[in-house]
């Protein structure tokens, strides 16, 4: 019998609708902080994500040296000042920087600390210390970065710097925002022009922030590039809402009869929403639309609909990188649909928080539905009539996004699940159940 505590999740009682605001992108969030702590002034964030995940980051840049000043604003997010170690460099901290469950923290630290003379042992909880990490020491130490042990692919890794960091050209194996991001950091203090050259689009705020504190980018569809060494100095960074967390409210509306929502104030940058375009192709009622932009992030509204006609499609791995995050949730979508949804290049799902393509398979399973994984595609054979057996339970993994889509799949079906680990939406959404009762409501 598993000891993980269970939380029991009843149908919804009635239909989905309303406006609804999302917390800050999480993405987005990390960077105002790390970028903030690097750079040369004091910086001002607000809509900052209040997370796990977050705070890891929140808590690594102070043991580092930067002065952090937030607190809580009206809504929930965080705001205020960030003042960076700038041009002296990050201090060296007593103790390992414990990242938790937050690879974002642990791999854009590695570019960070890239330049600076001191030796920094980076780990992190159970989960992160299962995380491939080779990628990244891999071109950081083309860059002249040393790493303990030199081999190593997962947490705890200790890091020393070089003030001397060679530009270089890399071309990476994967379509990947951390990585990238890794490397262009390093890049920033690197002597000439670093470039990066991905097989597949990958997220690009980094692109769209750097140059606001300061640092020349250069980005194309699949290849970003900075010249360096660059100073970067304080900026003022305004976090828009999160997609990812928008897209299980919209999967929630899409699935649950009579319902209608706007998420509000979201992020619309064209890497995010892929699931949007994902779930047009399924045929169901989902637009966006944009309103304006923070910095150079789009924002505006997305809004849902139910839909009773689904229909199976297929997401080229081209556009995987897109909807990475959401695979779990859009599986459930594809799960009430007609016909099979495929999912190329779905391989990246196996070194998420936990094994993610093996867990949409099992969870799948458990309410009838056909889910296989052929070479690196996920295939969902949907059911229009799908029903939820009796006293299903459902392990999140402690995976936030698992927990967040077998919440869905329960609250838009016939009969109560049960979810291990749900408390795990703390990493990136800890008020998603708030936000499905006042929509509820």
């Amino acid at each position: 019998m598993s000891d993980v505590c269970a939380t029991i999740l009843k149908p919804l009682a009635s239909p989905l609708t309303g406006e609804v605001h999302v917390p800050g992108d999480k993405s987005i969030s990390h960077r105002a902080i790390l970028f903030a702590a690097m750079a040369e002034g004091t910086s001002k964030v607000t809509g900052v994500l209040d997370s796990e995940d977050v705070r890891s980051s929140i808590k690594a840049v102070c043991q580092l040296g930067a002065e952090v000043n937030l607190k809580k604003d009206g809504s929930g997010a965080l705001c205020g000042t960030i003042t960076g170690w700038g041009s002296k460099g990050p201090e060296q901290p007593e103790d390992p920087i414990d990242c938790g469950n937050s690879g974002t923290t642990a791999r854009l630290l590695m570019g960070m600390l890239a330049p600076w003379p001191i030796q920094v042992t980076i780990t992190g909880d159970a989960s992160l210390r299962l995380r491939p990490m080779r990628r990244n020491t891999a071109p950081l130490m083309k860059m002249g970065v040393q790493f303990k042990p030199a081999e190593a692919d997962h947490l705890p890794i200790t890091e020393i710097g070089n003030p001397n960091l060679r530009a270089i050209t890399y071309d990476a194996p994967m379509a990947s925002a951390q990585l990238k991001t890794a490397v262009l950091l390093a890049g920033v203090y690197a002597q000439g022009t670093t470039t990066l050259n991905e097989p597949a689009p990958s997220r690009n705020h980094t692109e769209l922030m750097l140059p606001e504190f300061g640092v020349p980018t250069t980005a194309g569809t699949r290849v970003a590039t900075v010249s360096g060494p660059c100073v970067m100095h304080a900026a003022d960074v305004v976090v828009p809402g999160d997609p990812s967390s928008a897209a299980f409210l919209c999967a929630a509306a899409i699935l649950k009869r009579g319902s209608s929502i706007c998420v509000e104030d979201v992020s619309l940058n064209p890497a995010r929403i892929g699931f949007v375009r994902t779930l047009e192709r399924m045929g169901a009622n989902i637009e966006d639309a944009r309103k304006g932009s923070e910095g150079k992030e789009p924002y505006g509204s997305i809004c849902a609909s139910y839909t009773p006609h689904l229909r199976g499609c297929e997401v080229p791995s081209q556009h995987f990188a897109s909807i990475v995050d959401e695979v779990p949730i859009l599986a459930v979508v594809a799960a009430h649909a007609k016909g099979v949804t495929v999912f190329k290049g779905a391989a990246e799902l196996r070194v998420k928080e936990t094994d993610r393509l093996q867990a949409i398979i099992d969870g799948l399973e458990q309410v009838g539905i056909d889910a296989w994984e052929e070479g690196d595609n996920l295939y969902v054979e949907g059911d229009p009539d799908l029903t939820v057996p009796p006293n299903t339970t459902f392990p999140s993994h402690g995976d936030h996004r698992l927990a967040m889509t077998w919440a869905v799949l329960g609250m838009c079906s016939n009969t109560p699940v049960s979810i291990e680990g749900f408390e795990s939406i703390s990493v990136s959404y800890p008020g998603f159940m708030d936000a499905i009762r006042s929509l509820e409501a």
